[in-house]
Protein backbone atom coordinates (compact mmCIF):
# COMPACT_ATOMS: atom_id res chain seq x y z
CA UNK A 1 0.00 0.00 0.00
CA UNK A 2 2.86 2.39 0.83
CA UNK A 3 4.51 1.64 -2.50
CA UNK A 4 1.27 2.43 -4.37
CA UNK A 5 0.85 5.73 -2.53
CA UNK A 6 4.40 6.79 -3.36
CA UNK A 7 3.89 5.87 -7.00
CA UNK A 8 0.67 7.93 -7.22
CA UNK A 9 2.40 10.92 -5.65
CA UNK A 10 5.27 10.62 -8.14
CA UNK A 11 2.78 10.53 -11.02
CA UNK A 12 1.02 13.67 -9.81
CA UNK A 13 4.35 15.44 -9.44
CA UNK A 14 5.30 14.52 -12.97
CA UNK A 15 1.98 15.84 -14.30
CA UNK A 16 2.45 19.14 -12.48
CA UNK A 17 6.02 19.51 -13.69
CA UNK A 18 6.93 22.14 -16.26
CA UNK A 19 8.99 21.48 -19.35
CA UNK A 20 12.16 22.26 -17.43
CA UNK A 21 11.24 19.75 -14.74
CA UNK A 22 10.11 22.28 -12.06
CA UNK A 23 6.85 21.80 -10.13
CA UNK A 24 4.07 24.47 -10.17
CA UNK A 25 2.58 25.04 -6.68
CA UNK A 26 -1.21 24.86 -6.49
CA UNK A 27 -1.33 28.39 -5.08
CA UNK A 28 0.23 29.76 -8.27
CA UNK A 29 -2.74 28.72 -10.48
CA UNK A 30 -4.09 32.04 -11.84
CA UNK A 31 -7.47 33.25 -10.55
CA UNK A 32 -10.39 33.45 -12.96
CA UNK A 33 -10.72 36.93 -14.43
CA UNK A 34 -14.15 38.50 -14.12
CA UNK A 35 -15.61 41.93 -14.70
CA UNK A 36 -18.09 43.33 -12.23
CA UNK A 37 -20.50 46.17 -11.66
CA UNK A 38 -20.98 47.82 -8.31
CA UNK A 39 -24.68 48.26 -7.60
CA UNK A 40 -25.64 51.71 -6.34
CA UNK A 41 -29.11 53.15 -5.66
CA UNK A 42 -30.49 55.55 -8.27
CA UNK A 43 -33.76 57.00 -9.49
CA UNK A 44 -35.39 54.88 -12.15
CA UNK A 45 -38.72 55.30 -13.98
CA UNK A 46 -40.83 52.18 -13.52
CA UNK A 47 -43.91 50.99 -15.38
CA UNK A 48 -46.61 48.38 -14.96
CA UNK A 49 -47.96 46.32 -17.87
CA UNK A 50 -51.50 44.97 -17.66
CA UNK A 51 -53.87 43.05 -19.91
CA UNK A 52 -57.17 44.75 -20.67
CA UNK A 53 -60.05 45.32 -23.07
CA UNK A 54 -61.53 48.42 -24.62
CA UNK A 55 -64.96 49.66 -23.55
CA UNK A 56 -67.17 52.31 -25.15
CA UNK A 57 -67.13 55.69 -23.43
CA UNK A 58 -70.93 55.66 -23.53
CA UNK A 59 -73.45 53.17 -24.90
CA UNK A 60 -77.20 53.57 -25.40
CA UNK A 61 -79.61 50.80 -26.32
CA UNK A 62 -82.39 52.32 -28.42
CA UNK A 63 -85.84 51.15 -27.33
CA UNK A 64 -89.30 52.56 -28.18
CA UNK A 65 -91.16 54.40 -25.45
CA UNK A 66 -94.51 53.97 -27.21
CA UNK A 67 -95.90 51.17 -29.33
CA UNK A 68 -96.61 51.34 -33.03
CA UNK A 69 -95.69 50.28 -36.55
CA UNK A 70 -92.22 51.29 -37.80
CA UNK A 71 -92.77 53.50 -40.83
CA UNK A 72 -89.18 54.48 -41.57
CA UNK A 73 -85.57 53.83 -40.51
CA UNK A 74 -83.53 57.01 -40.95
CA UNK A 75 -79.92 55.90 -40.44
CA UNK A 76 -77.26 53.79 -42.11
CA UNK A 77 -76.15 50.80 -40.08
CA UNK A 78 -72.57 51.26 -38.86
CA UNK A 79 -72.71 55.00 -39.48
CA UNK A 80 -72.31 58.02 -37.22
CA UNK A 81 -75.37 59.55 -35.55
CA UNK A 82 -75.81 62.60 -33.35
CA UNK A 83 -77.74 63.25 -30.16
CA UNK A 84 -81.36 64.16 -31.02
CA UNK A 85 -81.19 62.67 -34.52
CA UNK A 86 -84.33 60.73 -35.52
CA UNK A 87 -83.50 57.04 -35.99
CA UNK A 88 -86.97 55.50 -36.44
CA UNK A 89 -90.35 56.98 -37.33
CA UNK A 90 -93.34 55.15 -35.79
CA UNK A 91 -96.93 55.51 -37.02
CA UNK A 92 -98.20 58.66 -35.22
CA UNK A 93 -101.93 58.23 -36.03
CA UNK A 94 -103.01 56.92 -32.63
CA UNK A 95 -100.84 59.46 -30.79
CA UNK A 96 -102.29 62.35 -32.80
CA UNK A 97 -105.83 61.19 -32.03
CA UNK A 98 -104.94 61.03 -28.35
CA UNK A 99 -103.63 64.60 -28.50
CA UNK A 100 -106.83 65.83 -30.17
CA UNK A 101 -108.95 64.07 -27.55
CA UNK A 102 -106.89 65.56 -24.72
CA UNK A 103 -107.22 69.05 -26.25
CA UNK A 104 -111.00 68.69 -26.41
CA UNK A 105 -111.18 67.48 -22.83
CA UNK A 106 -109.07 70.42 -21.69
CA UNK A 107 -111.28 72.90 -23.56
CA UNK A 108 -114.37 71.43 -21.87
CA UNK A 109 -112.71 71.62 -18.47
CA UNK A 110 -111.73 75.24 -18.99
CA UNK A 111 -115.32 76.14 -19.95
CA UNK A 112 -116.60 74.42 -16.83
CA UNK A 113 -114.01 76.26 -14.75
CA UNK A 114 -115.11 79.64 -16.09
CA UNK A 115 -118.77 78.90 -15.17
CA UNK A 116 -117.85 77.58 -11.73
CA UNK A 117 -115.64 80.58 -11.01
CA UNK A 118 -118.40 83.03 -11.94
CA UNK A 119 -120.95 81.19 -9.78
CA UNK A 120 -118.63 81.01 -6.78
CA UNK A 121 -117.87 84.74 -7.05
CA UNK A 122 -121.57 85.64 -7.28
CA UNK A 123 -122.51 83.44 -4.31
CA UNK A 124 -119.82 85.03 -2.15
CA UNK A 125 -121.42 88.42 -2.83
CA UNK A 126 -124.96 87.14 -2.18
CA UNK A 127 -124.09 85.37 1.07
CA UNK A 128 -122.78 88.70 2.38
CA UNK A 129 -126.28 90.19 2.11
CA UNK A 130 -127.89 86.90 3.19
CA UNK A 131 -129.52 86.42 -0.24
CA UNK A 132 -128.34 82.80 -0.34
CA UNK A 133 -127.42 80.40 2.38
CA UNK A 134 -123.87 79.82 3.59
CA UNK A 135 -124.24 76.16 2.53
CA UNK A 136 -125.02 77.15 -1.10
CA UNK A 137 -122.02 79.45 -1.19
CA UNK A 138 -119.76 76.68 0.13
CA UNK A 139 -121.07 74.27 -2.51
CA UNK A 140 -120.38 76.82 -5.26
CA UNK A 141 -116.81 77.30 -3.98
CA UNK A 142 -116.24 73.52 -3.88
CA UNK A 143 -117.55 73.18 -7.44
CA UNK A 144 -115.13 75.91 -8.54
CA UNK A 145 -112.15 74.15 -6.93
CA UNK A 146 -113.19 70.84 -8.47
CA UNK A 147 -113.39 72.47 -11.93
CA UNK A 148 -109.95 74.00 -11.36
CA UNK A 149 -108.52 70.55 -10.53
CA UNK A 150 -110.15 69.12 -13.64
CA UNK A 151 -108.39 71.73 -15.78
CA UNK A 152 -105.05 70.81 -14.21
CA UNK A 153 -105.67 67.09 -14.84
CA UNK A 154 -106.70 67.76 -18.43
CA UNK A 155 -103.60 69.88 -18.98
CA UNK A 156 -101.40 67.04 -17.68
CA UNK A 157 -103.21 64.54 -19.92
CA UNK A 158 -102.58 66.78 -22.93
CA UNK A 159 -98.88 67.05 -22.05
CA UNK A 160 -98.71 63.25 -21.80
CA UNK A 161 -100.42 62.83 -25.15
CA UNK A 162 -98.03 65.31 -26.80
CA UNK A 163 -95.07 63.47 -25.24
CA UNK A 164 -96.33 60.19 -26.65
CA UNK A 165 -96.62 61.85 -30.05
CA UNK A 166 -93.02 63.07 -29.75
CA UNK A 167 -91.95 59.52 -28.84
CA UNK A 168 -93.12 58.28 -32.23
CA UNK A 169 -89.86 59.86 -33.43
CA UNK A 170 -87.26 57.55 -31.86
CA UNK A 171 -84.07 59.61 -31.45
CA UNK A 172 -80.49 58.97 -30.38
CA UNK A 173 -79.61 60.20 -26.86
CA UNK A 174 -75.86 60.44 -27.60
CA UNK A 175 -73.36 61.03 -30.40
CA UNK A 176 -71.71 57.87 -31.63
CA UNK A 177 -71.63 54.95 -34.04
CA UNK A 178 -74.81 52.94 -34.45
CA UNK A 179 -74.83 49.21 -35.01
CA UNK A 180 -77.24 46.85 -36.72
CA UNK A 181 -80.97 47.43 -36.64
CA UNK A 182 -83.08 44.64 -35.17
CA UNK A 183 -86.25 45.80 -36.96
CA UNK A 184 -87.22 46.97 -40.41
CA UNK A 185 -90.07 49.18 -41.63
CA UNK A 186 -93.42 47.48 -41.10
CA UNK A 187 -92.44 45.84 -37.84
CA UNK A 188 -94.59 46.27 -34.75
CA UNK A 189 -92.76 47.51 -31.66
CA UNK A 190 -93.98 47.98 -28.10
CA UNK A 191 -92.95 50.18 -25.23
CA UNK A 192 -92.28 47.20 -22.97
CA UNK A 193 -90.14 45.13 -25.35
CA UNK A 194 -86.77 43.84 -24.11
CA UNK A 195 -85.02 43.74 -27.49
CA UNK A 196 -83.25 46.96 -28.40
CA UNK A 197 -83.94 48.42 -31.84
CA UNK A 198 -80.23 49.29 -32.18
CA UNK A 199 -77.24 50.31 -30.05
CA UNK A 200 -75.28 53.56 -30.25
CA UNK A 201 -71.75 53.64 -28.83
CA UNK A 202 -69.57 56.69 -28.29
CA UNK A 203 -66.02 55.74 -29.31
CA UNK A 204 -64.09 58.97 -28.83
CA UNK A 205 -62.77 58.98 -26.18
CA UNK A 206 -62.73 55.30 -25.24
CA UNK A 207 -62.07 53.40 -22.01
CA UNK A 208 -59.61 50.58 -21.38
CA UNK A 209 -60.40 48.33 -18.42
CA UNK A 210 -57.47 46.26 -17.15
CA UNK A 211 -57.03 43.92 -14.20
CA UNK A 212 -54.24 44.24 -11.66
CA UNK A 213 -53.26 41.82 -8.92
CA UNK A 214 -54.62 42.98 -5.56
CA UNK A 215 -51.39 41.87 -3.85
CA UNK A 216 -49.31 43.89 -6.31
CA UNK A 217 -51.61 46.87 -5.81
CA UNK A 218 -51.04 46.70 -2.06
CA UNK A 219 -47.27 46.54 -2.59
CA UNK A 220 -47.30 49.61 -4.85
CA UNK A 221 -49.47 51.59 -2.44
CA UNK A 222 -47.16 50.66 0.42
CA UNK A 223 -44.10 51.80 -1.54
CA UNK A 224 -45.78 55.10 -2.42
CA UNK A 225 -46.66 55.60 1.25
CA UNK A 226 -43.06 54.87 2.28
CA UNK A 227 -41.66 57.23 -0.33
CA UNK A 228 -39.90 54.48 -2.28
CA UNK A 229 -42.05 55.37 -5.29
CA UNK A 230 -43.14 58.85 -6.34
CA UNK A 231 -45.10 60.16 -9.31
CA UNK A 232 -43.07 62.18 -11.76
CA UNK A 233 -44.17 65.79 -11.31
CA UNK A 234 -46.80 64.76 -8.77
CA UNK A 235 -49.35 64.01 -11.50
CA UNK A 236 -51.45 60.97 -12.39
CA UNK A 237 -50.08 57.92 -14.22
CA UNK A 238 -50.14 58.06 -18.00
CA UNK A 239 -51.03 55.01 -20.06
CA UNK A 240 -49.88 53.59 -23.39
CA UNK A 241 -51.29 50.71 -25.42
CA UNK A 242 -49.95 47.84 -27.47
CA UNK A 243 -52.62 46.40 -29.77
CA UNK A 244 -53.36 42.74 -30.38
CA UNK A 245 -51.21 42.69 -33.54
CA UNK A 246 -48.20 43.99 -31.58
CA UNK A 247 -48.33 47.55 -32.90
CA UNK A 248 -48.16 50.52 -30.54
CA UNK A 249 -51.17 52.84 -30.33
CA UNK A 250 -50.15 56.44 -30.82
CA UNK A 251 -52.60 58.00 -28.35
CA UNK A 252 -51.62 58.55 -24.71
CA UNK A 253 -54.22 57.88 -22.03
CA UNK A 254 -54.80 58.87 -18.43
CA UNK A 255 -55.59 56.55 -15.53
CA UNK A 256 -59.03 57.48 -14.17
CA UNK A 257 -59.84 55.09 -11.34
CA UNK A 258 -59.14 51.85 -9.54
CA UNK A 259 -62.13 49.83 -8.38
CA UNK A 260 -62.56 49.54 -4.61
CA UNK A 261 -63.75 45.92 -4.95
CA UNK A 262 -61.45 42.91 -5.31
CA UNK A 263 -62.65 40.02 -7.48
CA UNK A 264 -63.20 37.02 -5.21
CA UNK A 265 -62.39 34.56 -7.99
CA UNK A 266 -59.32 36.22 -9.54
CA UNK A 267 -58.01 38.27 -6.60
CA UNK A 268 -57.64 41.28 -8.88
CA UNK A 269 -58.71 44.92 -9.08
CA UNK A 270 -60.03 46.61 -12.24
CA UNK A 271 -58.28 49.78 -13.41
CA UNK A 272 -59.81 52.14 -15.98
CA UNK A 273 -57.93 54.51 -18.28
CA UNK A 274 -59.28 56.89 -20.92
CA UNK A 275 -57.73 57.25 -24.38
CA UNK A 276 -58.41 59.62 -27.28
CA UNK A 277 -59.78 57.73 -30.28
CA UNK A 278 -60.39 60.28 -33.05
CA UNK A 279 -59.79 57.80 -35.88
CA UNK A 280 -61.90 55.07 -34.22
CA UNK A 281 -58.97 52.65 -34.40
CA UNK A 282 -60.02 51.23 -31.05
CA UNK A 283 -63.32 49.37 -31.02
CA UNK A 284 -65.15 48.04 -27.95
CA UNK A 285 -64.04 44.57 -26.92
CA UNK A 286 -60.50 44.70 -28.36
CA UNK A 287 -57.74 42.97 -26.36
CA UNK A 288 -54.82 45.30 -25.54
CA UNK A 289 -51.74 45.50 -23.35
CA UNK A 290 -51.73 48.68 -21.26
CA UNK A 291 -48.57 50.11 -19.72
CA UNK A 292 -48.89 52.58 -16.85
CA UNK A 293 -46.04 55.07 -16.67
CA UNK A 294 -45.02 58.00 -14.49
CA UNK A 295 -43.84 56.34 -11.26
CA UNK A 296 -40.19 56.81 -10.27
CA UNK A 297 -38.34 54.46 -7.91
CA UNK A 298 -36.26 56.70 -5.66
CA UNK A 299 -33.46 54.30 -4.64
CA UNK A 300 -33.59 51.34 -6.99
CA UNK A 301 -30.79 48.79 -7.27
CA UNK A 302 -30.30 47.57 -10.84
CA UNK A 303 -28.40 44.57 -12.17
CA UNK A 304 -27.60 43.98 -15.86
CA UNK A 305 -29.58 41.16 -17.39
CA UNK A 306 -26.37 39.44 -18.52
CA UNK A 307 -25.38 39.00 -14.86
CA UNK A 308 -28.45 36.92 -14.01
CA UNK A 309 -28.76 33.19 -14.50
CA UNK A 310 -31.69 30.95 -13.64
CA UNK A 311 -31.85 27.71 -11.73
CA UNK A 312 -34.10 24.77 -12.59
CA UNK A 313 -37.01 26.43 -10.76
CA UNK A 314 -36.56 29.74 -12.59
CA UNK A 315 -35.09 31.61 -9.62
CA UNK A 316 -32.72 34.48 -10.45
CA UNK A 317 -29.09 33.96 -9.38
CA UNK A 318 -25.97 36.17 -9.50
CA UNK A 319 -22.33 35.81 -8.46
CA UNK A 320 -21.19 38.40 -5.92
CA UNK A 321 -17.51 39.15 -5.29
CA UNK A 322 -16.78 39.55 -1.57
CA UNK A 323 -14.12 41.67 0.10
CA UNK A 324 -11.91 38.57 0.30
CA UNK A 325 -11.87 38.25 -3.51
CA UNK A 326 -14.00 35.10 -3.51
CA UNK A 327 -17.39 34.66 -5.14
CA UNK A 328 -20.65 33.52 -3.65
CA UNK A 329 -23.88 32.79 -5.47
CA UNK A 330 -26.88 34.86 -4.40
CA UNK A 331 -30.61 34.41 -5.08
CA UNK A 332 -32.49 37.58 -6.05
CA UNK A 333 -36.04 38.84 -6.26
CA UNK A 334 -36.16 40.75 -9.56
CA UNK A 335 -39.62 41.16 -11.07
CA UNK A 336 -39.33 44.14 -13.43
CA UNK A 337 -36.97 44.91 -16.30
CA UNK A 338 -35.90 48.44 -17.23
CA UNK A 339 -34.12 48.40 -20.57
CA UNK A 340 -31.31 45.82 -20.30
CA UNK A 341 -31.36 45.79 -16.49
CA UNK A 342 -33.48 44.25 -13.74
CA UNK A 343 -34.72 46.11 -10.68
CA UNK A 344 -33.70 44.12 -7.60
CA UNK A 345 -36.41 43.87 -4.96
CA UNK A 346 -34.30 41.86 -2.51
CA UNK A 347 -31.06 39.85 -2.33
CA UNK A 348 -28.48 42.60 -2.84
CA UNK A 349 -27.16 45.57 -0.88
CA UNK A 350 -25.82 48.86 -2.21
CA UNK A 351 -22.08 48.73 -2.84
CA UNK A 352 -21.87 44.99 -3.58
CA UNK A 353 -20.01 43.83 -6.71
CA UNK A 354 -21.87 41.61 -9.15
CA UNK A 355 -20.10 39.57 -11.83
CA UNK A 356 -21.21 40.46 -15.36
CA UNK A 357 -18.53 38.61 -17.39
CA UNK A 358 -16.73 35.35 -16.72
CA UNK A 359 -19.38 33.68 -14.57
CA UNK A 360 -19.40 30.53 -16.77
CA UNK A 361 -16.23 29.23 -15.07
CA UNK A 362 -17.17 30.20 -11.53
CA UNK A 363 -17.98 27.99 -8.58
CA UNK A 364 -18.97 28.87 -5.03
CA UNK A 365 -15.99 30.11 -2.98
CA UNK A 366 -13.65 30.42 -5.96
CA UNK A 367 -11.06 33.21 -5.86
CA UNK A 368 -11.33 35.66 -8.76
CA UNK A 369 -9.41 38.56 -10.24
CA UNK A 370 -11.54 41.60 -10.97
CA UNK A 371 -10.68 43.31 -14.25
CA UNK A 372 -12.38 45.98 -16.29
CA UNK A 373 -14.71 45.01 -19.11
CA UNK A 374 -12.15 46.20 -21.69
CA UNK A 375 -9.38 44.06 -20.18
CA UNK A 376 -11.72 41.06 -20.10
CA UNK A 377 -12.58 41.48 -23.79
CA UNK A 378 -8.89 41.78 -24.74
CA UNK A 379 -8.05 38.65 -22.74
CA UNK A 380 -10.80 36.70 -24.50
CA UNK A 381 -9.50 37.86 -27.89
CA UNK A 382 -6.03 36.48 -27.12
Amino acid sequence: MVVRALAAAAALMSLAACDDGTVVPASSVPAVEVSVVTVQPRKVPVSTELAGRTTAFAAAEIRPQVGGIVLKRSFTEGGEVHAGEVLYQLDPSAARAAVANAQATLASARAGLASAREKATRYRELVAIEAVSRESADEAQAAFEQAEAQVNASTAALDTAKLSLDYTNVTSPIDGRIGRSSVSPGALVTASQTTALATVQQLDPIYVDATHSAAEMLRLRREFAQGKLKMDGGGRPTARLVLEDGSAYEGVGQLLLAESIVSETAGSVTLRAQFPNPKHELLPGMYVRMTLEGAVAQEALLVPQVAITRDAKGNALVFVVGDDGKVTQRALQATQAVGDEWIVDSGLQAGERVVVEGMQKLRMGMAVKVVSAADSAASAAR
